[in-house]
């Protein structure tokens, strides 16, 4: 009989990998609020915390990787000591519970890379995205499982005491390095699961040469040759990736290996506000039974979701198997990619919509990690807001970001792959005076690329940014390729582009101590 007391829990009543129909069934008969959709999905909800809480985020200090740990805002250490009295008041609430379940799985694809993880959890509905998230092992990997490499411990109904030193509130989400140990209390999001199991492995992989990546990827079904997108929320990461001519690897998470690329994940967790079946329809098509709906708003006489209500939060979500998404390549592995995109959304309408980066500009946009938010979208934002994220995952990374830079610039290097900057923001002018890109030209864009149209296509040196333009492009006026000619007003866009210039050289003065002098050298002029 399967228990736990290794873990000095007592419960005697452990379900370890349940099928979804288990779950289903005691998410519905226990867990207050769960429901069904009309098409099937177990609707749950995360109580006051609807998104991650960084803040909150706790990494153990400990002589074996303190100095590999980029310690800041990012990375707040504690000791050991507040680590075991965390870990210790998440037990004694497992212990309290009737019923408990354990959810043993895989983080990573390729069998030489993988973890396995264990979560220990009271909520069917975290068992069941995490049923999910991970890759679901058959019968035969589940009897040999054995010792699992990391364990999650999610308490997440039960507050962290505040008093405690290094607490600032009732959430916290702890990872201890030494002992591959997650604790999470005071927070039932599910996304710190999953959230948790990446951060480890940006912690792991770089010590075996590997790049973890917060990214999407697809290969071509044919050479299964890989191409990865980099980018922000709301840049056109996950609608980009959604390619009909292509298989998804995957939507979120990734590594690149000596080998070529994997997904870390099993399945995909995806946006879910304002989601139509015209716009995306294998996202949506996914979210049946099996699948996790969170915090979204139905009609109780049907149990339809309203997807356009917001108001309980905008960040609801779904999560799916992978194997949900009909042109998914199982299993996600893939062969080296043949080209690097970095997608950004400005708005300040400066940036080309494609340009061809060097490797030196690859790795200095890369640790940049730029979109910008628009007006409107937050209180108080009047104008466009330059957001940078260190690789475009910041929350998540564990060493400076320097040195993920490096390896990417590695790995170029010895794959010979080409990268990209592609603007899906706005064009002829900054937000509120120019238009946003059509996702039909974009498109046309990263087909071109994909198809290699894109290398050996003309380029235009730009005075600011020093970017290679691309100036021709199937599918794209020419006249849209080159933003200065965008504009009514030449001094305008000047005026602009210098501006964002130097947004781009003041934050990147966070990194400067941990990066090359040709990266440094790779910054927009003043």
């Amino acid at each position: 009989m399967f228990d736990l007391k290794d873990y000095e829990i007592e419960i005697s009543d452990v379900l370890r990998n349940p099928s979804p129909a288990t779950l289903y069934e005691e998410a519905l008969r226990h867990d207050a609020g769960s429901t069904l959709s009309d098409t099937g999905a177990l609707i749950a909800y995360s109580g006051d915390k609807t998104g991650r809480s960084p803040k909150d985020k706790r990494v153990v200090k400990h002589p074996e990787s303190t100095d590999d740990v980029w310690w800041g805002t990012v990375n707040i250490g504690i000791d050991d000591a507040v680590f075991r009295v965390n870990h210790e008041r998440a037990i004694d609430y497992l212990n309290t519970r009737k019923r408990l379940f354990c959810i043993d799985g895989f983080a990573g694809w390729d069998p030489e890379y993988r973890l396995k993880v264990r979560v220990i959890c009271a909520r069917p509905y975290h068992a069941l995205f995490m049923h999910n998230m991970l890759i679901r092992p058959t019968r035969e990997e589940l009897a040999e499982f054995g010792s699992p490499d990391c364990v999650i411990f999610n308490a997440g109904a039960f507050p962290a005491n505040r008093y405690t030193t290094g607490m600032t509130s009732k959430t916290s989400v702890d990872l201890s390095l030494e002992r591959k140990e997650v604790v999470i209390l005071g927070t039932q999001y599910a996304g710190e699961m999953k959230k948790a199991v990446f951060t480890l492995m940006n912690y792991l992989m770089p010590r075996q040469g590997v790049l973890p990546m917060h990214c999407s990827a697809t290969a071509h079904p044919e050479t299964g040759s890989s191409s990865i997108l980099f980018g922000l929320s709301g840049t056109g990461k996950t609608t980009l990736s959604a390619d009909p001519n292509r298989e998804l690897v995957g939507d979120d998470e990734h590594c690149w290996t000596d080998n070529g690329i994997f997904n870390i994940e099993g399945g995909c967790y995806a946006k879910a506000i304002f989601l139509t079946r015209e716009a995306e329809p294998q996202i949506f098509d996914a979210l049946r039974y099996g699948a996790v709906l969170e915090n979204v708003v139905y009609d109780e006489a049907d149990h339809h979701v309203d997807f356009a209500n917001t108001s309980i939060t905008e960040n609801t979500r779904g999560a799916y198997p992978i194997e949900y998404i009909s042109n998914a390549r199982v299993p996600c592995v893939a062969g080296h990619p043949t080209d690097v995109i970095f997608l950004t959304c400005d708005a300040f309408g400066v940036l080309p919509p494609v340009s061809r980066l060097s490797t030196d500009q690859a790795e200095y946009h890369f640790i940049s990690g730029y979109t910008a938010k628009v007006a409107g979208t937050e209180v108080g934002v009047t104008e466009p807001q330059a957001t940078f994220s260190p690789c475009f995952g910041g929350p998540f990374l564990v060493w400076h970001p320097g040195k993920y830079a490096e390896l990417l610039s590695q790995k170029l290097k010895e794959h010979n792959a080409n990268v990209w900057l592609v603007n899906t923001g706005w064009s002829g002018g900054a937000y509120g005076t120019g238009q946003r890109m059509r996702l039909s030209y974009t498109r046309a864009i990263v087909n071109a690329i994909h198809s290699g149209e894109l290398a050996s296509a003309p380029i235009e040196r730009e005075p600011f940014f020093g970017l290679d333009v691309v100036t021709l492009c199937s599918g794209v006026p020419a006249d849209l390729l080159v933003p200065k000619k965008t504009w009514d007003d030449p001094d305008a866009y000047d005026t602009t582009a210098r501006k964002l210039a130097g947004l781009f050289r003041d934050n990147f003065k966070t990194y400067e101590d941990g990066v090359r002098e040709e990266v440094r050298a790779a910054a927009p002029s003043a």
